[in-house]
């Protein structure tokens, strides 16, 4: 038995599910010769319990068996898988064949009725079972019974199955024994809104200036958040901004009386990084706001970005975590072409150990006020071994903890720290917009990261405003928020997406008038009222993502085709078995990811993926408009991008 799977390709590092995700077992066996094998895996859960699970031959050609398991119970679970010679399989299959063309006839019947003695003798098998396998020894024995009543039993699917569930085995090998770390729902699943609690309740002035909204008066937009149904809602840094170098509006070098300056400049006189900014209140405001979110359904994310403004007082009083340059002055963060003059990096050489020992203090003073989710700013410029370490001895304290990692890097870096114990990932989804980009794109979120990497598919952040959103009109914004809702179990939305804020300041991904640098005043009401706002097609998108378990999933995706090639389609699937509502779900999304048009085509879906057979009519519910169809595999859609450019559909029935 060789490639066993969920694993990680590299390192010693423990693949993950999270709770009640379907986690497909797979490896590769077999044996010399045309004998069967059966292949199995045994499963330890946390608690101790041991259940065995029987994988199916996936007729690749490649000698690979799978088998789909939920795995509920949060914890380590161990894996093995076992092989065998399956007896029962290999006469089977040469009695259908032999008997059929009257080759050893009797030798072949006789060999089947010693197997089902052996099978009728084993301890624990039922009453009725037993019985049934002494009828079948005896028919095969009986003179009078001829060659087709002889194939008949050969061939019966309810015998087959009972020594398929206790087969008879022999030549038995067991493989090693592998870890698989199951953590919580929301390390895996979840619905993302990012706003800036001083934007909300922000207020203009006589003067012209902007008073800074609290945690107090971001607690009057809790509601519309829950009632768009987002479930996690992330805040930048909240700490004392620094003065020194602050950034004025637009990322400017001077800026003027009452720019508040961008809350990744963390660090003043006024404290740091276990501090709360004084325009957003006190540590005891922070508390209250995270309960009401609490009781509004909502869990609040918290940024944990490990840099310091040039007055942070890790600045004067640790000068050896920063690189100093030969002039003598202390090196600012760059991304070329961007800079940073108010961020001071953080350098790990000179004193890992007091680095680590203040970090680790900071997690913990925020876990203390309520934070379970930490969104992690720029991780892939800091040692892999530090977040190894970092992540580890927090959640040996505290298994509940999830940290995001916004590494937008290069593809071994960034699956490099999701191996290393980041429970999710921000990834490349705001790049790939086309449907050929997509699908390489989806596919390899499902298929080739899915034991280690889970993503989240933010379709917009405070940096990013891509040109697909820059020129692609409010169409664009409808389609990218159904692809990113519907291809992965989370996804997020930063605030003004569904005001459909499209401006880039010239040269670059950013929002004009980039919230980084200044407040934001809204009208979210007003723009419900007038139907300018995304809002009810988001919520929309999340009472469907919560009514359906396939959903849920992120290995589930398959991708089906269409005569477009900027059409794209893909279905979700989910056993009732391996369903937490026990019924079987199945959404088929199609969707226009050209935002400038109308597309006709025809969509052709395997539908045996979801148990239908090829030809067989079923019907669908688009969950969008309400419409119905009876569909089959191949299928004409029309999706105008400016009135409906995406189909979510739900199989209904079969026929």
């Amino acid at each position: 038995m060789a490639k066993p799977h969920p694993s990680v390709p590299w390192g010693p590092f423990r693949p993950k599910a999270f709770a009640g995700e379907v986690v497909p077992f797979t490896v590769t066996a077999f044996r010399e010769g045309h004998d069967s094998i059966g292949v199995l895996v045994r499963l330890t859960a946390p608690d101790g319990d041991v259940s065995l699970h029987r994988l199916r031959a996936l007729g690749d050609g490649f000698d690979r068996w799978s088998t789909e398991v939920a795995l509920v119970q949060e914890g380590t679970w161990t894996f093995r898988f076992e092989s065998f010679a399956d007896d029962f399989a290999t006469w089977q299959h040469a009695a259908d064949l032999k008997i059929a063309a009257g080759v050893d006839e009797q030798l072949m019947r006789e060999m089947g009725a010693l197997l089902f003695e052996r099978a009728g003798s084993q301890k624990g098998r039922a009453k009725a079972e037993r019985a049934r396998l002494v009828r079948a020894a005896a028919s095969l024995r009986d003179a009078a019974v001829d060659r087709n009543g002889a194939l008949a039993v050969v061939r019966d699917p309810e015998l087959a199955a009972v020594m398929h569930a206790r087969p008879l085995a022999s030549l038995y090998t067991v493989g090693e024994q592998h870890e698989l770390l199951v953590e919580r729902e929301r390390a895996g699943s979840g619905a993302w809104y990012e706003f800036f609690p001083r934007s909300e309740g922000a207020e203009v002035l006589a003067s012209g200036q902007i008073r800074s909204g609290t945690f107090q008066t971001a607690i009057r937009r809790l509601p519309a958040v829950a009632d768009m149904g987002f479930d996690v809602l992330y805040l930048p840094p909240i700490h004392p901004i620094g003065r020194v170098n602050r950034k004025g509006r637009n990322n400017t070098l001077d800026p003027q009386p009452g720019d508040p300056g961008s809350p990744w400049a963390i660090g003043s006189d006024e404290g740091g990084h276990d501090t709360v900014h004084p325009d957003l209140g006190t540590l005891e405001d922070f508390r209250a706001f995270v309960t009401a979110a609490r009781d509004a359904g909502i869990e609040v994310a918290l940024d944990f970005a490990l840099q310091a403004a040039p007055d942070h007082p890790w600045v004067r009083e640790h000068p050896e975590w920063f690189t100093t340059l030969p002039d003598g002055s202390i090196a600012y963060a760059e991304n070329p072409p961007k800079k940073y003059q108010d961020i001071y990096p953080i350098n790990f050489d000179n004193d890992p150990e007091g680095i680590r020992a203040e970090a680790l203090r900071v997690v913990r003073h925020w876990i203390d006020q309520g934070v379970k989710i930490f969104r992690v700013d720029n991780p892939h410029t800091k040692p892999l071994q530090f977040w190894e370490w970092l992540i580890a001895t927090v959640n040996a304290e505290h298994p509940d903890v999830v940290f995001l990692a916004e590494a937008f890097t290069r593809p071994a870096a960034l699956q490099s720290l999701a191996s290393v114990g980041f429970q999710q990932s921000y990834t490349y989804f705001t790049w790939r917009n086309t449907k050929a980009e997509l699908e390489e794109f989806l596919l390899s979120l499902a298929r080739e990261t899915a034991d280690f990497l889970r993503p989240n598919l933010f379709v917009n952040t405070p940096d990013i405003l891509t040109e697909y959103l820059q020129f692609g009109g409010r169409p664009a914004y409808r389609i990218r928020a159904a692809i990113a809702a519907t291809a992965a179990p989370t996804y997020g939305v930063y605030a003004g997406y569904e005001l459909y804020e499209n401006v880039a300041r010239p040269g670059s991904e950013e929002n004009i008038d980039n919230e980084k640098y200044e407040y934001k005043v809204r009208d979210w009401d007003g723009a419900v009222e007038r139907g300018d706002s995304l809002a009810p097609f988001l919520g929309r998108l999340n009472d469907i993502r919560r009514a359906h378990p396939a959903l849920g999933q992120l290995r589930n995706l398959r991708v089906h085709w269409s005569d477009d090639d900027a059409v794209l389609v893909y279905s979700k699937h989910l056993d009732g078995d391996l369903s937490p509502n026990g019924k079987s779900d199945t959404i088929i999304v199609v969707v226009n990811t050209d935002p400038h048009s109308v597309r006709e085509t025809m969509v052709h879906l395997d539908t045996t993926v979801w148990g239908v057979p090829a030809g067989d009519a079923y019907e669908v519910e688009d969950l969008l408009s309400g419409a119905r169809w009876t569909w089959a595999d191949h299928n004409f859609v029309r999706l105008d991008a400016f009135t409906e450019p995406v189909h979510i559909l739900h199989v209904k029935e079969t026929r």
